[in-house]
Formats: C-alpha cells, structure tokens, sequence
C-alpha cells in the first residue's frame, strides 16, 4: 500500500504550483484582530481524537454532534457554533458516506492562473468566485478555495460575506490544530484531506519541499522556513511536520478496490 499512497502524496506535492500566493491568501485571510472575548472564547484545546467515538456520534441522529445537524448549523452561518462541533463537524466528515480522500472537483483548478495575479479586474474576480463557490458546493471542506474566495470578496468590497467565509476557515483550521501538535508520528495532527497539510504548513510559515509516507498511515512533510518565519523564529525553525492520514487512506482502499499494493511508483 506504501507505493500508491507515496504517488498521490507526490502527485498532490506536485499540484501545490499555488502555493506561494495561497500563502499570501492565507495571511490576508486572517488579519482581522479578535477582540479579547472572542479570543478566548475561541480558544484550542488540544487533544488527541478519539476517532472511534466521532464515527458513533457524527452518524447517530440522537447526538449533538450527528453530521447533518453540524452540517445544517455550518450552512446557516450559526456562530454559536462550538470548537468541539466544529471538531466533529470536521473529523466526522471521513465517516460519512461521500467523503472520498482523493477526489478533485472538477471547478477547483479553472481559475489557477488568475489566481496567481496580485489584483484583479471585476471580471476576472467575479470569475474567481464563481468558481470557488462551486468548488465549495462540491466540497464544502476546501480550504484553499474558501482561502481564495476570502480574498476576492474582500478585493470585491463584500466585506461581510468575506468575514462569514473567514470565519470557517479559521475555525475549521482550529479543528485540525486542536488534534495535536505536528512534532512527531505520536502527535501528528489529523486531517481529512492530503491537502491540508500543506494548508497548515503555509499558514504557519512555512514551505513544502519533500513529502514522505510512513506506515502505516502517517505523511511527514519536510519544510523550509519563510524569510519571515525564520526571522521571527530563529533556532527554532521546525524542520518537519507528521500527518496522521489513516482513515482516508482505509477509505481510498474501500472506494477504489481496485488499487494494489503492487502499483509501481513513479
């Protein structure tokens, strides 16, 4: 199972052409300041998941934390949302039956090169978002569009649907910090999307620049600081940060049965 996992992780490596100006999005996307209480209402906790206990909460319709009630809270913009929902809601999508680890929508890469623009014109930012809201609508957990379209709203002067959309992606990246710290295989955080990792890696500040699988479900991403990061940080750059992808890799394996261990790498 190594071999297919070590080319998607380099296919999707591959496909981060973007990822300097999502960095920008992503710093962009977040320069609002919380005032104090929303600060510390938002606060973190950080915990390892039980995965187990998700699945049975997120699929039984007596939980609070049964998907489709999350999913309908999430829609209507509801901010009372909670960070352990939001945990749930995020966690909970890989035992839903449409989460699929690996699919594309097909909208996501439409407006690439437009994106990689520092401005835009009217047209070309209508564009842009129209196409993230489609890709979103097809996978309501991209965080890179949700990233983009941020951005544009904001280029747009539609400040508060921008805010709306800045708001799950803040909270949604929360979920995925709030299973552990990156440092080694024992805390490696937990998503539902090999894309996220780099999302993470770039919203702290840092690079991707090598990508490796380690069994039996855990990607380790070595880095490389931002000018930024490493003035901030100093000597204490992080090297690397380990991804616990075990639940999507066992649900690429039972959606597509007809990949195998013996799939040549590339």
């Amino acid at each position: 199972m190594t071999n297919i996992f070590s080319k998607i992780i380099r296919r999707i490596a591959g496909g981060a052409a973007i990822a300097l100006a999502f960095t920008a999005l992503m710093a962009d996307a977040q320069t609002s300041a919380p005032s104090a209480a929303a600060a510390s209402k938002r606060k973190i906790t950080v915990e390892k998941p039980d995965l187990e206990q998700i699945r049975k909460e997120t699929l039984d319709p007596s939980s609070r934390f049964y998907f489709p009630k999350l999913m309908a809270k999430y829609t209507r913009n509801d901010t009372t949302m909670t960070n352990d929902e939001y945990r749930n809601f995020y966690l909970g999508y890989m035992f839903q039956e449409d989460y699929d680890p690996y699919r594309t929508s097909p909208y996501s890469g439409v407006t690439d090169e437009l994106r990689l623009k520092a401005t835009h014109t009217k047209e070309e930012i209508d564009t842009i978002r129209k196409y993230a809201e489609l890709s979103l609508r097809d996978n309501p957990f991209d965080l890179r569009q949700m990233s983009f379209l941020v951005h544009v709203l904001k280029e747009k002067r539609k400040d508060m649907s921008a805010k709306i959309w800045e708001y799950r992606l803040e909270h949604l990246l929360g979920a995925i910090k709030s299973t552990g710290t990156g440092e080694d295989v024992e805390n490696a955080w937990y998503v539902i999307y090999p894309m996220h990792e780099y999302d993470m890696v770039q919203l702290l500040g840092y690079e991707a620049t090598d990508a490796q699988f380690i069994d039996p479900g855990v990607d380790y991403l070595t880095v490389t600081p931002t000018p930024e990061t490493q003035k901030r940080l100093r000597d204490k750059v992080a090297e690397g940060f380990y991804f616990n992808v075990e639940v999507p890799m066992a649900e690429y394996v039972r959606k597509h049965p007809e990949t195998n261990d013996d799939t040549p790498a590339e």
